[in-house]
């Protein structure tokens, strides 16, 4: 009886305490216990540590818990160099912000998969199956997976390293790029576009003029788009002496044009197309002329950038370069204060011969004019030919490429005439005198010639 009494206590123990470790051991929502072996747990400890980094930051942890306690799920994640140089400053700013943390949850959300899908299984996957992602608001918007010319795509993203991490409860797979939502991209979009129109700037108190003890009147503003009232010239930034005031151009402290951003991108453009460095570190490094530039297309002004290649570039002297100001008069000579395109330019100097456009250096103009099917600017050994057309185009700011360095014709000086000598005529004191003294003899007391 006693022994019979002691097996039923021990099996009563024994169903105890499995019943203790299956709760431990099953997920429940929220309270879920996540295995060592867990995907989670190896995406945090993995490579793709900007991914991660992100995922923390995002407060998505819970959230991929009770994921991962339901179904398994496939991962995308972009390599770190998409997420760290090739993603743009200002939209992974915008994600950072703690404003947008739901806009950086769905990015992350779009990346995830409640599937299992691994790289034996892409080729099933030719006829372009979507497959919807972790993130519920997308819409009609899926992952979708294919095969392309024997690659791996998602999306648009190639995949790099297929079956990077496998374990029980989930799969990641490394991709080349970020994939973005629509929703997401709208929302930024959006706070991009608002971000200049949502703050009202303060305005000043009204001012007394002293001399008439009145309001001083506030101009008329100046309507979106129109010209702008002073000429490019007084609107330059200032050199050694004091610059007048700014031109109230569309401009204004509204910035309905953002000049920096456009030169900026007119920049990169320069070196992405390749074979304009130096010209790019002049403007940048060695003078001010990019700062220049993003205020003159602020206030609303146009221009016309003649680049010249490295090639060109290389040939400039130390001579040339050795003066104070040296850089800033080349570069001055290459802004054209139009815009113009290079058909715009080709049909003048076939229409008119030769046309003659203002520069930023007053008061010298470069001279275009039409040469082997082509517009040739400059006269003689130092003229320079139109190779590189429209390299930059973007309404504002107009990038022609030109194969030489160009230098306005120096004033002819012409030589200044000898000074007249003046000739000043002595006196002739003793034919005077020898006349006098024989009208008057040599005895006259009014005129003694001894």
């Amino acid at each position: 009886m006693e022994s019979r009494i002691v097996v039923v206590s021990f099996a009563i123990l024994v169903s105890m305490a499995v019943t203790v470790s299956a709760l431990h051991q099953t997920p429940a929502g929220a309270g879920a216990q996540i295995n060592s072996n867990s995907v989670l747990v190896a995406l945090l400890d993995s490579h793709y540590t900007e991914l991660s980094e992100l995922v923390e930051k995002a407060l998505l942890l819970q959230t991929l818990e009770e994921a991962v306690s339901k179904h398994n799920i496939t991962i995308f994640a972009p390599r770190n160099e998409a997420l760290e140089r090739d993603l743009d400053p200002e939209f992974k700013r915008f994600l950072l912000e703690p404003g947008n943390r739901k806009s950086l949850q769905n990015l992350l959300l779009f990346h995830m998969i409640p599937a299992r899908i691994e790289s034996a299984q892409w080729s099933n996957h030719r006829n372009r199956d979507a497959h919807a992602s972790l993130f519920r608001d997308a819409g009609d918007e899926k992952i979708l997976i294919h095969e392309k010319n024997g690659e791996k795509l998602v999306g648009i993203a190639k995949v790099v390293k297929s079956d990077d991490v496998i374990r029980p409860d989930g799969i990641i797979h490394g991709i080349e790029r970020l994939l973005v939502p629509k929703s997401v991209q709208q929302d930024f979009n959006a706070r991009r576009s608002l971000r200049t129109t949502s703050a009202v700037l303060p305005e000043g108190a009204p001012e007394v003029d002293p001399r008439t003890h009145r309001l001083k009147k506030i101009p008329s503003p100046v309507p979106v788009g129109a010209p702008p009232v002073l000429p490019v010239f007084d609107a330059m930034a200032p050199g050694p002496s004091l610059a007048p005031a700014p031109a109230p151009g569309p401009g204004g402290p509204h910035h309905h044009f953002d000049g920096e951003s456009q030169v900026k991108d007119f920049i990169q453009t320069l070196l992405h197309y390749g074979g304009y460095n130096e010209l790019a570190d002049i403007l940048v490094n060695l003078t001010s002329l990019a700062t220049e530039m993003g205020k003159l297309v602020s206030e609303g002004y146009v221009l016309t950038v003649l680049a010249p290649n490295d090639e060109a570039m290389a040939k400039l002297t130390t001579d040339q370069l050795s003066e104070p100001g040296a850089p800033e008069q080349i570069m001055y000579y290459h802004l054209i204060p139009e815009y113009q395109t290079e058909e715009s330019m080709y049909n003048a100097v076939r229409r008119f011969g030769k046309v003659k456009y203002d520069t930023l250096r007053l008061p010298h103009k470069v001279v275009a004019e039409e040469a082997d099917g082509s517009v040739k600017f400059g006269q003689g050994e130092g003229s320079a030919y139109l190779f590189d057309p429209d390299i930059y185009t973007d309404g504002r700011i107009s990038v022609q490429g030109i194969d030489g360095v160009l230098f306005p014709l120096e004033e002819s000086k012409s030589p200044k005439p000898a000074p007249v000598a003046k000739i000043v005529s002595n006196p002739r004191r003793g034919k005077l005198l020898e006349m006098a003294c024989t009208m008057f003899g040599h005895n006259s007391k009014l005129f003694p010639c001894q």
